[in-house]
């Protein structure tokens, strides 16, 4: 069974950063797609950003493009995520997952294996 546990969330000042990590249990992380995700109060879940099993092939939502970078260490089964210049509108509940294969995917149905989340909030 795989089990996602995340981290580094809080509360920032509108131009801030925070990192969040998530450290997976069991086997299979090194050969599968990681997402991060988030959900603000009221919406629908989003894709925030993505990374190919090889850590090659990092890729963003438009929103959060060139603000957050995602990058992965398979040796300790964890994946990151870097947010720099955050907005208000950055503000959610962040969780990452495991998708059920190693190439590039956004959608929430193709991710098998979700983490609990952490609160980010943004304040302006």
């Amino acid at each position: 069974q795989v089990q996602l546990v995340e981290s580094g969330g809080g509360l920032v000042q509108a131009g801030g950063s925070l990192r969040l990590s998530c450290v997976a249990s069991g086997r299979i992380f090194s050969s599968r797609t990681m997402g991060w995700f988030r959900q603000a109060p009221g919406k629908e879940r989003e894709f925030v950003a993505g990374i190919t099993w090889s850590g090659n092939s990092p890729y963003y939502a438009d929103s959060v493009e060139g603000r957050f970078t995602i990058s992965r260490d398979n040796a300790k089964n964890t994946v990151y995520l870097e947010m720099n210049s955050l907005k208000p509108e950055d503000t959610a509940v962040y969780t990452c997952a495991v998708a059920n294969f190693g190439g590039v995917v956004r959608s929430l149905s193709a991710y098998v294996y979700w983490g609990q989340g952490t609160q980010v909030a943004v304040s302006s």
